[in-house]
């Protein structure tokens, strides 16, 4: 019997260069079966190759020989019996590192479309009734559970409806969506056709981020080779133009729409008069996924796993200054420290661990004081922090937290649509706000308050007291004034970054 060498074809494992370590195993071994698979999300690992079943990593085309002839010394034994697969509760992601993304057969021997033929063997309320019973909550970020939008867009009086996946993933250190599609697409579009069913959509779109070719190449040869399977439902990928703020659902269907992307004001909401104004199901590419396992083991059984109104698993990527970064499917309640800590490893420069954001760019940042924090989102609310979709970015001892703070403004300011005062002037004034208090109070001689046509600011030095009155002040407008998340979301990494290192601005204490 001829080996089975099995390799990510994950963007990722080709960025670490699993396409040249294939193609040297190719060369090695005419006679083994070279099987392109999704990955495993173990991405320090990356050119994860199996063997048999027996993973060596990361590999390059210098190690091919002796892992053939069994003398390397990157062997890490079985794959599925890695403590950082071992440990881990994969429901959406349970075929992840075991099948070929592309082969029908392959994800029908894994369960596959099961959720689908029981989503059809049901009624239309029936299903809206399993998916509430679960408790599944969006997974893009906003946590609204996905049962009662659903429901809201099946009660609504309409010819036309549609189906809606957000697959514009921006936060920095997340690429759970992406592995998703890359890997396991037929996955994301059984549970587009489910809730198509539920809701009464017969056509489906999928809102891609213009940085996922291999996801757009994925998806699309999957759309074709499903399209039997799905039908009467119908689907097609759409393309965005790189914009963040299209992340947030209106801009999003604007966009869709061949409109300039910016915030529409709600109500009325994208579940009664979304795309085209037609009511629209707008889910994250985790939440549409997380479906078929749901149908097809029952919402209860999902609901069985997490905690409080956190119910079922979170697929966590760890990224950053960390030893361990991948991707780490769990319940809800696991600890921020044992995240970083024990699953994570610690940092990789060896550094000692100062601080940790979660939830892409607008998260808070979280310091060690606060690792206790159960990772669910009600724990993290409380702590005016939020888990969005799951990214958790890692710092040592050498990062400058004022820096990232500015960045929180700088970037707001850069992906700002315009549409509403809060975000795009206060993001702008929030710059000026942090650059006097690391300036001593002072303005830049490059700022815009130099110049000599403003006469509305102090010529003076501003004490720090003053100045950390003025920020605050400002995200309390941009949190309660903003029309989307990108404005309102901005004063979480600012301010948490202020209250936790006062230090590196300057100052001795914060405000609460």
């Amino acid at each position: 019997m001829s080996r089975v060498i099995c390799i990510s074809d994950d963007a990722l494992a080709i960025a670490c260069g699993a396409d040249r370590v294939a193609e040297a195993f190719a060369e090695a071994a005419p006679d083994a079966e070279i099987r392109r698979v999704s990955s495993w999300g173990m991405h320090w690992l990356e050119p994860l190759v199996e063997v048999d079943g027996i993973g060596f990593g990361p590999v390059t085309t210098d190690d091919v020989a002796a892992i053939l002839d069994g003398s390397s010394e990157k062997r890490i034994g079985k794959v599925t019996e890695h403590p950082w697969i071992a440990r881990q509760q994969r429901l959406t992601f349970a075929r992840a590192g075991q099948t070929r993304p592309l082969d029908l057969g392959d994800y029908e021997d894994t369960g596959g479309w099961a959720g689908l033929k029981r989503a059809r063997d049901m009624t239309p309320q029936a299903v809206l009734d399993e998916v509430k019973a679960s408790g599944l909550r969006g997974r893009g970020g906003a946590g609204f559970p996905a049962g009662i939008k659903w429901q809201t867009v099946a009660d609504a009086a309409s010819t036309r409806k549609y189906i809606v996946c957000n697959a514009d993933e921006g936060d920095s250190g997340t690429f759970a969506d992406r592995m998703l599609m890359e890997g396991d697409p037929y996955c994301l579009i059984e549970g587009m056709a489910i809730a198509g069913h539920a809701v009464g959509a017969m056509q489906g779109y999928i809102y891609l981020r213009s940085e996922y070719p291999h996801a757009m190449a994925k998806l699309n040869a999957a759309i074709e080779a499903s399209a039997h399977i799905v039908a009467p439902f119908q689907l097609e990928v759409r393309m965005g133009a790189g914009a963040y703020v299209c992340g947030e659902e209106t801009s999003l269907l604007n966009s869709l729409e061949g409109k300039r992307g910016e915030v529409r004001a709600k109500p009325p909401l994208p579940a009664i008069e979304g795309l085209f104004g037609k009511p629209t199901v707008v889910n994250n590419v985790l939440t549409l996924a997380a479906i078929p396992w749901i149908m097809a083991h029952g919402g209860a059984a999902y609901a069985d796993y997490g905690m409080g109104r956190s119910r079922g698993t979170m697929p966590i990527q760890i990224a950053g200054n960390v030893k361990h970064g991948g991707l780490y499917e769990t319940a809800f309640g696991v600890t921020l420290g044992e995240l970083v800590s024990d699953i994570g490893g610690g940092t990789d420069s060896g550094g000692t661990l100062r601080a940790v954001q979660v939830g892409g760019p607008l998260g808070a940042y979280f310091p060690p004081t606060l690792f206790d924090t159960p990772f669910d989102y009600e724990s993290f609310a409380a702590k005016d922090g939020l888990i969005g979709h799951g990214g958790v970015v890692v710092f040592d001892d050498s990062v400058d937290m004022w820096a990232q703070a500015r960045f929180a403004m700088e970037f707001c300011a850069h992906e700002s649509c315009g549409k509403c005062t809060p975000c795009r002037i206060g993001s702008v004034r929030g710059m000026e706000t942090l650059d006097r208090m690391r300036g001593g109070g002072r303005a830049g001689s490059d700022s815009v308050e130099a110049l000599p046509q403003i006469r509305n600011t102090s010529g003076g030095v501003r004490e720090a007291s003053a100045e950390l009155e003025l920020i605050t002040d400002l995200c309390d407008l941009m949190q309660s004034g903003s029309l989307c998340a990108l404005g309102g979301f901005t004063p979480y990494p600012v301010m948490s970054a202020i209250r936790h290192f006062p230090e590196d601005f300057g100052i001795a204490e914060a405000a609460e």
